[in-house]
């Protein structure tokens, strides 16, 4: 028998998220606040910042400092449920 695998991530981790919203002089800096909540020791230097091709969304990757599958879960909740993010990866 094999025991139950509850992740494939070994905690704790640098796991990368994608979060992409509508382009707003605002919207780092809003995840960057939410992602702090979950990972304080996150910091802007742990986030990379692409704009669409005609700049109307805006791509944030931003790494996290992983500490359980808990903490995972409610970082996408917050994050999905952002009225600012569209989409959450």
């Amino acid at each position: 028998m094999h025991p139950t695998v509850d992740s494939l991530i070994e905690y704790p981790s640098d796991f990368p998220i994608k979060v992409m919203g509508a382009t707003h002089d605002d919207f780092a800096v809003t995840i960057v606040d939410v992602v702090l909540e979950y990972d304080p020791t996150f910091h802007i230097g742990r986030m990379e910042v692409r704009p669409s091709a005609k700049g109307n969304y805006t791509g944030l990757t931003v790494m996290v400092r992983a500490t359980s599958r808990a903490q995972l879960d409610d970082l996408y909740r917050a994050l999905s449920g952002h009225r600012m993010v569209k989409i959450v990866m």
